[in-house]
């Protein structure tokens, strides 16, 4: 039985007094959910507020409206800006109940010693304040972003029409190039996370190197994108989609027949009964992380509620419907109470479902039986060949993808 957050909340006395906080969080789709928020407002006697944009919008209005916001919930690839402009504030993990219990994953970049490291903004590249206020790796008592969710992405495809592959040994982002699948293929639009998928296909396929593919050069992104462009212009790609129910669509329409991924995505078109596998490449995931950021101006009592939301996130609660999206979280063990054993199983140690598993919407999106693509978590995040990354070169490559998607 899934345990009660209210046990695993820390005590906040000053969440409860003196009427009722408010709380405004500005983030994306992705973690801002309305059962999420509810439950918090439950938990934690406060009133909360979530605005949802983009990607990009939330981040140019976290960096420029540092006062229209109490929590940045975002990824470590988009934390650059809302620091370089001061609109966030370091985090006292000395205020943090559980941080000694986050994973080595955001802490030191890997699981264990025998996995990958991954190219790009790997989290703790960004993830400590240092004694000049940069960030960096170097363990300091603040942080810059408390490490929350994180997956590993790759591609999804419909098993009927692309023939499955083997995890690991024969799926490969050169898929996403292959001639076979030419007018089905769809890429997501968003420079800092699609511009891998697209590398990784080129470099599987011997059509594009890279020296560091986490920050390529500029011809580097000149070849790649012109490479994409001509394979617009043959009609390879049937759309670019950036929110989930774009790339839903796709696959329920039956346009796409492989693409870039989410796991909502995936999750939400086999509750559907759509066909949809997603794959463990060969040449290792496209991982990312979020967290979440405290406003710069907060003080008082106000900083007292948004550290209270996120000791509250991880708590346990929160991270079983980010498993239920096939999402995880940086402390597992505080999630295991929360899921039904066989949620458990499945999601997090890559066990057969024995049983049914449903999402976060009520519908089956699990079948018992079926086996979560790659495996375990721990198997599939020693396997991350980059991070979702802004490039050194980033302005250039947003204006050259522009090129690519436009139209």
């Amino acid at each position: 039985m899934a345990a009660d957050a209210a046990d695993t909340v820390l005590s906040t006395p000053a969440v409860h007094t003196e009427g009722r906080p408010h709380l405004r969080v500005l983030g994306t789709e992705i973690t801002l959910l309305d059962s999420i928020r509810e439950r918090a407002e439950a938990d934690l006697g406060i009133t909360i507020r979530y605005e949802t944009l983009d990607f990009l919008r939330a981040q140019q209005k976290a960096a420029t409206q540092p006062g229209a916001f109490d929590i940045y919930d975002q990824c470590f690839h988009n934390l650059d800006i809302v620091w370089f402009w001061k609109a966030i504030q370091p985090i006292d993990t000395a205020r943090i109940q559980h941080w000694g219990e986050v994973n080595d994953l955001t802490k030191t970049g890997r699981l264990g010693a025998d996995a990958m490291i991954g190219h790009g903004d790997a989290p703790v590249k960004k993830l400590y304040v240092q004694p000049d206020r940069s960030l960096g790796p170097q363990p300091s008592r603040h942080i810059s972003m408390l490490p929350a969710v994180h997956n590993v992405d790759a591609f999804a495809y419909d098993p009927t029409v692309v023939p499955p592959g083997l995890p690991y040994e024969t799926e490969s982002w050169g898929w996403l190039l292959d001639e076979r699948w030419h007018g089905r293929v769809a890429l997501v639009d968003e420079p800092a996370i699609g511009v891998f998928d697209a590398a990784l296909a080129a470099q599987a396929r011997g059509e594009a190197s890279f020296a560091d593919i986490g920050n390529m050069t500029l011809p580097e992104i000149d070849r790649l994108i012109d490479l994409l462009v001509a394979r617009k212009q043959q009609g390879h790609f049937c759309g670019f989609w950036q929110t989930m129910a774009d790339a839903k669509r796709l696959m329920v329409d039956h346009r796409a027949a492989i693409q870039s991924s989410w796991a909502p995505a995936a999750v939400a078109l086999a509750g559907l009964g759509v066909p949809v596998r997603e794959a463990a490449p060969r040449e290792g995931y496209r991982a990312w992380h979020g967290g979440l950021c405290i406003a710069a101006p907060l003080s008082g009592r106000a900083l007292d509620v948004a550290y209270a939301y996120l000791n509250w996130w991880l708590a346990g609660w929160p991270g079983a419907v980010m498993a239920r999206q096939g999402y995880y979280m940086s402390i597992p063990k505080r999630v295991r109470p929360f899921l039904d054993p066989a949620e458990w199983d499945y999601w997090y140690e890559g066990k057969p479902a024995a049983k049914d598993l449903e999402g976060t919407d009520g519908r089956v999106a699990v079948k018992a039986g079926a086996v979560r693509s790659g495996g375990s978590y721990w198997r599939r995040a020693s396997r991350i060949a980059v991070w979702n990354t802004v490039m050194d070169e980033h302005n250039y490559l947003a204006r050259r993808w522009s090129e690519l998607t436009a139209g």
